[in-house]
């Protein structure tokens, strides 16, 4: 809703928040990988909010069936690679997603992981034509969601060093390394500026106290009581997904000399993401770098799942007449079915949410932020606006608070701008000038906080403050007429980093097109 909004302002490609922390905003946009809110708010402009989320779950899970289709019909007769897209696509762990945690972003990245492992299998194969393709896709799941992408990472080292123990050879790492490269470059219009300015928030906070990774192991009791409860129904998910893809790679080992790499690499990755979701394996995760910020080792579940439905299908394809196979897949698609309804009686939703914040936020209000996100020294609970406020008395109206108000000179508190002339030329999520008159001088607090982007003059002079404990932006003004302006600026890391997508683009593009052209002239 945030991004429709600025999209009507003709900000493309939005950076702040602006309705965030209750319409303080924050730089959510720089930090949050774009592709899931791009596709959000496309969704959002053409059909009506509250049929959004549905919308964009339905998409991916298509994504992610047609991803795994294309991965599988490579080793398993074309009926079944598609039962391997069904199954992959409602996979149980997809369903925790949607039905649970409404993590869109980390459905997007598991809807492109088979094609990550597909194109890095064929780059194995020697295909060096694949390297682009490779990069491309390992770019887009950055671009989903940032944990997604530290498991792509890692799955797609994994699968490389896999990869060179099979073949005997070191191109795989090579060629893997420039494809990893290339995918980096792709994306670093994101990854860039996210790197640099995580030092202006607190990023530290996805990973405090019931978030960390030591407490969200398969099966904990060392965590909050509605963690513990959630964690153990994954947890049950967990081990019956890896039970099975386990059975159903012993069932097909018989094959496993025609289809070895996808075999081995699969099955390796099974193994690597149990042990990753285990307490003994601790020490990696505070080793590794960036694995600390999945917060949750269970979401390696994303991984288990490519080989639970790869493996599944080709183990129901190995079954000795049609009876049996049709047996065997609708016992388990109907287990899937039975365990989707059971999650889906418990789904903590709320039919209101969606229409809610689209009215708040034309209302004026915004919605909730989050602590992540909050640049440094800011304590984004002590800002008003919040409607949900327990200290807010019961028969007090919850109203959003002023764009412009003023910092009372003996108590330090925000009261409104009496005595103040004030002329709004514009305000929007990121750009504000307006103009006051006041006979003596003193402060103006803003709707906005801090951030290092924002540049803010006074009469043409960078001149500004902010309150200690919310680092809410306070302007200083003597008396007399003054002209504020204010405006996020498009700072320089923002900047490199386009450039480096840009030819990254362009280079990876040329590569693609020579090896194109290379393949139409080569003689059938």
């Amino acid at each position: 809703m945030d991004v429709a909004g600025q999209w009507h302002e003709g900000i493309v490609f939005p950076r702040w928040a602006e309705w965030a922390n209750w319409g303080f905003g924050e730089p959510r946009f720089i930090f949050y990988p774009p592709l899931s809110w791009l596709i959000g708010a496309t969704i959002g402009s053409a059909l009506p909010w509250n049929m959004a989320p549905g919308t964009f779950v339905w998409l991916t899970l298509v994504i992610a069936g047609m991803s795994m289709c294309r991965f599988a019909r490579e080793w398993i007769p074309h009926p079944y690679a598609n039962l391997a897209g069904v199954l992959y696509a409602i996979n149980p762990y997809h369903l925790v997603i949607v039905y649970f945690r409404s993590a869109f972003g980390e459905l997007l990245a598991a809807a492109l992981l088979p094609l990550l492992i597909w194109a890095a299998l064929r780059v194995i194969e020697g295909e060096w034509r694949r390297v682009p393709i490779l990069s491309l896709v390992f770019a887009a799941i950055w671009l989903s969601n940032a944990p997604g992408a530290v498991i792509a990472t890692y799955s797609l080292a994994v699968i490389l060093v896999t990869g060179c123990t099979l073949c005997r050879r070191s191109q795989p790492i090579r060629a893997g390394a420039a494809a990893m490269a290339g995918g980096f470059a792709l994306a670093s219009f994101y990854i860039l500026p996210a790197t640099w300015e995580q030092r202006w928030i607190q990023i530290k906070q996805i990973v405090v106290d019931t978030y960390r990774p030591s407490a969200n192991f398969l099966f904990t009791r060392a965590n909050d009581r509605d963690f513990v409860a959630f964690n153990w129904k994954v947890s049950w998910v967990a081990t019956g997904m890896i039970l099975l893809a386990g059975i159903a790679a012993l069932l097909t080992m018989k094959r496993r000399e025609r289809i070895a790499r996808p075999w081995w690499v699969l099955s390796i990755l099974v193994l690597v993401s149990t042990g990753l979701m285990l307490p003994p394996s601790t020490s990696l995760w505070r080793v590794l770098p960036k694995l600390w910020f999945l917060q949750f080792p269970w979401r390696w579940l994303e991984v288990v799942g490519v080989a639970f439905a790869f493996f599944v299908a080709l183990a129901i394809a190995t079954l000795p007449n049609r009876a049996a196979q049709w047996v065997t897949a609708t016992t388990i698609l109907a287990a899937i079915g039975v365990a989707g309804a059971a999650m889906l009686s418990q789904a903590p939703w709320d039919s209101g949410d969606v229409a809610q914040i689209d009215a708040w936020i034309r209302d004026g209000r915004g919605y909730e932020g989050t602590d992540e996100y909050a640049p440094i020294g800011c304590d984004r609970y002590q800002l008003p606006g919040d409607p949900d406020d327990s200290e807010r008395p019961a028969d007090v109206s919850p109203d959003p608070a002023p764009r412009i108000a003023k910092v009372d000179s003996e108590t330090g508190t925000i009261v409104p701008a009496a005595g103040v002339r004030l002329h709004v030329e514009t305000w929007k999520s990121t750009q504000r000038v307006f103009t006051s008159e006041t006979r003596q001088p003193l402060t103006l607090a803003l709707r906005l906080v801090q951030y290092p982007a924002w540049d803010i003059q006074i009469n043409g002079q960078a001149e500004h403050e902010s309150m200690p404990e919310t680092q809410q932006v306070v302007i200083p003004l003597s008396a007399g007429s003054s002209r504020v302006q204010i405006r996020f600026r498009h700072r320089w890391d923002r900047t490199v980093g386009d450039v480096i997508s840009l030819l990254a683009a362009i280079i990876l593009g040329g590569i693609a097109s020579t090896h194109h052209w290379r393949a139409l002239g080569t003689p059938s």
